[in-house]
């Protein structure tokens, strides 16, 4: 049973150092000053770490829960959709009520899921691909952080490749407190706090920030966590995970978090046999898991002050190595089928081009494209005579 403990502890500390740095960029990218990104990771641990608790002893299942990471990388991207932080807790509160909605109504949530895929994976690859191209700049611009950091990285990702993400965090965390001194320390905001921030409902940051991470938190997160688990034998019900990880969101957003979803790569260290042989044990890491993100919850404070001491530059480092992967399975994804490519292709380059048209940014635009070119370039069915 220990070891099925430290499984979880592992999961929380391996999800948690792997984004958390994405998480305060994404925020402050939407206009979040200091205090509210950190209110907003704190937000976000607490839901997790709630979740992760409750619905395991619920469901005697190893259901573990994280925050939307592909929903962080999009409001990296999202800097032209807003300034105003309100504004986009509007819109992330529409998410998580419409995460609700699918697991109430499960006639809608299969009419997202049925998104063509080339096109959903487009989609995510467009709003990964800038995010990946920060190792190579950074490189550049801060080599005395970029290059150990890249060096750990490579190195972990060929010895122990679930440490390479956190190792590469910890050589970055060096770097800028070697940099920044004993400043990081005297920041105001490294005790964390929940701060309330008032929703406002602007139309267009809801279609262009609201709908895209409802769709990237969908199709990028939950369908694959539903699929990691049924691998390892579970048959999670959708409804309760859906509907509480959506009312979760929506009490996070109201501080400042962004999505709740089902875990996907994390979950497989504490669904597999590696947590326990026993799979009705299982549940017991998520269990744990969920204690350490209220214990890591404590370290959100730290955690804003170090990303913002930091060249941003570093940061987006850092979740570009996290993200590479998930990258290259979007990219397979859109290009697999070969008679949707041009219109994956064009889905991708609009949304990586990240325009705002009308105040709408690229993630709605690219989507729509790829549909146009979907339906225009399919192939013509021949009338027997």
């Amino acid at each position: 049973m220990f070891h099925t403990v430290v499984a979880g502890v592992i999961a929380a500390i391996t999800g948690f150092a792997s984004s958390f740095a994405l998480v305060i960029a994404g925020f402050v990218a939407v206009g979040a000053t200091d205090a509210q990104a950190a209110s907003g990771l704190f937000a976000l641990c607490i839901a997790t770490g709630v979740l992760c608790i409750a619905l395991p002893i619920a469901l005697r299942m190893p259901v573990s829960f994280a925050w939307s990471t592909p929903g962080a990388a999009l409001l990296v991207s999202a800097s032209a959709t807003t300034q105003q932080f309100g504004a986009a807790i509007g819109a992330f509160l529409v998410c998580s009520a419409l995460i609700v909605v699918a697991g109430l109504w499960p006639a809608f949530g299969r009419l997202i899921t049925s998104i063509p895929k080339p096109l959903a994976s487009a989609m995510l690859a467009g709003i990964l691909f800038p995010i990946c191209l920060a190792p190579v700049t950074a490189t550049v611009e801060q080599p005395a952080i970029a290059v150990p950091m890249v060096l750990v990285w490579l190195l972990l990702a060929r010895l122990a490749p679930r440490w390479a993400v956190p190792a590469a965090m910890g050589v970055a965390v060096v770097g800028i407190a070697i940099i920044a001194g004993p400043a990081v320390l005297a920041a105001p905001t490294v005790t964390p706090s929940l701060e309330f921030v008032a929703p406002a409902f602007d139309p267009a940051v809801i279609v262009s920030l609201g709908l895209p991470l409802f769709v990237v938190t969908m199709a990028g997160q939950n369908v694959p966590g539903f699929a990691v688990m049924s691998t390892f034998g579970y048959e999670v019900p959708p409804r309760p995970v859906l509907v509480s990880s959506g009312a979760a969101g929506v009490g996070a957003a109201l501080f400042g978090g962004h999505a709740i979803n089902l875990a996907a790569i994390t979950a497989a260290i504490m669904a597999g046999p590696e947590a326990n042989p026993d799979p009705a044990k299982r549940w017991v890491a998520t269990v744990s898991a969920g204690v350490s993100y209220l214990v890591l919850g404590a370290a959100a404070g730290l955690a804003a002050a170090i990303v913002q001491a930091s060249p941003p530059v570093i940061i987006t480092a850092v979740a570009g190595l996290a993200l590479l992967g998930a990258l290259v399975a979007a990219v397979t994804g859109a290009l697999e089928a070969v008679d949707s490519r041009i219109a994956a292709i064009g889905t991708f380059l609009v949304t990586a081009s990240g325009v705002a048209v009308v105040g709408i940014g690229s993630a709605f635009w690219g989507l729509l494209v790829g549909g146009v070119l979907l339906v225009w370039l399919r192939p013509r069915r021949r009338v027997a005579a």
